[in-house]
């Protein structure tokens, strides 16, 4: 039977239809570590290889610093990534380079842009067709929240972002949280037109917590999307080599969360 959908072979097909699977991300490299949340290129470079084929285009439209661009070049599929923050936009394009300059020919004529613009004006930027969206919004306002333990560690330094950015634009600054879900929604719903059909959105996302409830963006984000596009599943990206830490010991039920829902979207 052709394999239409991308260039595996039966056995690494399969691996990959597990619903859950352990990763946990190399260091980060300096030039990347002053951006305050990412996903790893090495488990974007996987996701890639399954939902599309060599010399397809994939768009990150909350591109950061490039990973979803960089594990495009990896995988031999062209790449687009929109950034709202102009340093970061500028460190991807160096990181993205620098991987060329890497890989060498193999990568000789394929595309690997960053723009540097607003996710909510992604039809204005001339981007063709994309087959594949691969992306991880912010985790609403979390990142303004002070007693994150990660957050802590970042506010000593004088090098390291806290959050995101400053603009207004910055769908992360929202306080509020169902006019943050509108809004995510809203962009990714706006990318339907340049997805070519059948083709695959996959958001990587957790539910947050804040104030003593939880906020479920991932299934909210689920069930909001799934009216624009067909929900199709999820697989469960766990790491397990986080420290514990004891929150609500001796008072309270309060997990530690090591795990993110990666929702995989078809455009039907």
């Amino acid at each position: 039977m052709k394999n239409k959908l991308n260039e595996l072979d039966s056995k690494t097909w399969l691996k990959f239809q597990k619903s859950w699977f352990v990763h946990n991300p190399p260091p980060r490299k300096p030039g990347v570590l002053v951006h305050p949340a990412k996903f790893p290129e090495t488990m974007a470079q996987e996701f890639i290889e399954f939902f599309t084929r060599g010399g397809e285009t994939i768009l990150d439209p909350m591109a950061g610093t490039g990973s979803a661009l960089v594990a495009a070049l990896r995988a031999g599929r062209n790449s687009y990534g929109i950034e709202l923050n102009p340093k970061y936009a500028e460190i991807a394009r160096q990181i993205v380079a620098e991987e060329r300059l890497s890989l060498g020919n193999s990568v000789e004529g394929l595309l690997s842009n960053v723009i540097t613009g607003d996710a909510t004006r992604a039809l204005d930027y001339g981007l063709p067709t994309i087959d594949y969206v691969l992306t991880s919004p912010p985790y609403w306002d979390m990142l303004h929240a002070r007693g994150a333990g990660t957050q802590k560690k970042r506010r000593t330094s004088t090098e390291l972002d806290v959050f995101y950015s400053d603009d207004p634009n910055d769908v992360g600054n929202l306080g509020d949280y169902e006019e943050f879900l509108a809004k995510l929604v809203a962009i990714y719903s706006g990318l339907k037109t340049l997805l070519r059909e059948k083709a695959y959105l996959t958001i990587i996302v957790k539910n947050v917590k804040k104030g003593g409830r939880i906020y479920p963006l991932a299934w909210d984000l689920g069930r909001e999307l799934g009216k624009v596009y067909t929900l199709k599943d999820e697989k469960i990206w766990l790491q397990d080599n986080q420290h514990l830490a004891p929150y609500g010991l001796g008072s309270a039920w309060v997990s530690n969360t090591f795990h993110h829902y990666c929702l995989q979207f078809r455009n039907e």
